[in-house]
């Protein structure tokens, strides 16, 4: 599905819908390959990459680049792949960002739609700390991301499956570094986000 402003936009009833939430900056390697695993793996129509606006759990742990940056790079890196989309719904709403938010956005666009939260196990274990738990628990689904020698862990009263993938030790932060220290992101970033990044000198 081509990536376009309305995240989700002419998704029918009934459609198995993957989201998949995260700053993005930059998109890379350990974000595309375990979305492609679960779309393959729960036959989901559609993985919607959601560009976090301002992501709650990293305010002020560093700057991070601006929204439409960190969008146009996840546009770039999905071009041509049909099952995952880039998302702006967190970026349109503005302020702050929740996930249980998002749900519920996507709740009303889709209501018979199976919505499938993609997180990792190092996220789904800490999920009661998230904003208004309890709702997301009524809303979606999760399929958790199952790395070998990751314990997964859920609380209790989420629905969820785990979604063996493939170990890539890759970090947004390392990347950022090798950008900054003008090292190549070859393999590790898609070519597209690459060349986002490269012009608009967003890690130098």
């Amino acid at each position: 599905m081509a990536a376009g402003s309305a995240p989700g936009a002419g998704a029918g009833p009934g459609r198995r819908i993957g989201v998949f939430g995260g700053t993005f900056d930059p998109p890379h390697v350990g974000h595309l390959v375990p979305a492609l695993f679960v779309a393959e793996a729960l036959a989901l129509d559609v993985v919607l990459l959601v560009v976090a606006n301002v992501p709650w759990q990293k305010v002020g742990s560093r700057p991070i680049s601006p929204a439409r940056d960190r969008l146009d790079m996840v546009r770039a890196a999905v071009d041509g792949v049909d099952v995952l989309e880039a998302s702006d719904l967190e970026i349109r709403r503005g302020g702050d960002t929740f996930t249980v938010d998002t749900i519920a956005e996507l709740r009303s666009q889709g209501p018979d739609d199976d919505l499938v939260l993609i997180l990792g196990s190092d996220a789904a274990s800490g999920l009661d700390t998230w904003e208004r738990p309890d709702e997301l628990r009524r809303t979606c689904r999760l399929a958790v991301v199952e790395r070998p020698g990751e314990p997964v862990s859920v609380p209790d009263g989420f629905r969820h499956v785990t979604v063996p993938v493939p170990q890539l030790d890759v970090s947004s932060t390392a990347l950022r570094d090798r950008a900054a220290a003008g090292l190549s992101l070859r393999y590790l970033v898609p070519d597209g986000a690459v060349a986002i990044l490269e012009r608009r000198r967003l890690y130098r």
